[in-house]
């Protein structure tokens, strides 16, 4: 079968790939330090961490899947997400995921509104969206009739974008990480002075050099293409063939397939003497 364009090396990605993003970014210190490059200051510790969160208040309303959901200690709730594409809808996008967010930090039967708790959407964007060409855009509610009278409702949405040309009023370090996203490569790395930067590395070629993650890497992939050529269920089948044939002739071992893609011994052998015919 034609697969058209081949699949990327796992080695090759940068931060603005959406599986390697999420595989870093699962590391809840990571994200925490992420934060707290974005956000100038340090963050609290944090008790939840979550990659590809599934949000759903009804299932007549439409879902959002984030790509990281995270809780500090204090209770601040983060949502993290890569954007690669520039789609017109993006600002009403967030406004939708801060809505849904909403909904599920309050628990039915409190009465208090001011128990919501404060909450960020960050988008990273490899484009300028609003273009003005600043490296962060930050909106919170302000009252248009009266100067600085803000609604402080603990809602604030950011936008960061890796094309800003305004280096003099943000931090280096955030230009730096805001570099690291796009070229997310040793030299990149080394040249910035900001010991995150390169803690965020270090975390990158960890998550590169796993056995595990590349399994999961090429069957993400694999997936994805039958999904998108077949989008019937046994293009779902024939997947997991391919995945673990392609496996297989990049030296993984049995054990590390069985284990990642839930198959018996049996059916590896299976598939193995299917593959020699």
């Amino acid at each position: 079968m034609n697969r058209g364009k081949a699949v990327k090396p796992l080695k090759e990605l940068n931060l603005t790939n959406r599986f390697l993003f999420d595989e870093v970014m699962e590391d809840a210190e990571t994200h925490r330090t992420v934060l707290s490059i974005i956000f100038g200051r340090d963050i609290p510790p944090l008790i939840h961490n979550e990659t590809e969160k599934e949000s759903r208040i009804s299932p007549t309303v439409r879902s959002i899947r984030m790509d990281v959901f995270s809780m500090d200690e204090n209770e601040v709730v983060y949502n993290t997400e890569m954007q690669t594409k520039k789609k017109m809808d993006l600002a009403k996008r967030s406004r939708y995921y801060q809505a849904l967010v909403d909904t599920s930090l309050l628990e039915p039967g409190i009465p208090d509104y001011r128990e919501l708790k404060d909450s960020y959407i960050i988008m990273i964007m490899t484009f300028d969206f609003f273009g003005w060409g600043k490296y962060q855009y930050t909106f919170t509610p302000d009252c248009r009739e009266v100067s600085g009278c803000s609604l402080e409702d603990g809602a604030t949405r950011i936008f960061l974008n890796t094309e800003g040309q305004n280096p003099e009023e943000v931090s280096d370090e955030l230009v730096a990480f805001l570099k690291y996203i796009k070229e997310s490569t040793d030299d990149v790395a080394l040249a910035s002075d900001s010991k995150k930067v390169q803690q965020i590395h270090r975390r990158v070629c960890k998550v590169r050099a796993s056995e595990e993650v590349g399994v999961r890497y090429m069957q993400a992939w694999e997936e994805k293409y039958f999904d998108r050529q077949e989008g019937r269920e046994e293009g779902v089948m024939e997947t997991k063939q391919k995945v673990i044939q392609r496996m297989l002739q990049e030296g993984f071992s049995e054990d590390v397939i069985m284990r990642i893609t839930e198959i018996t011994k049996e059916e590896l052998e299976r598939i193995c003497s299917f593959g020699d015919k």
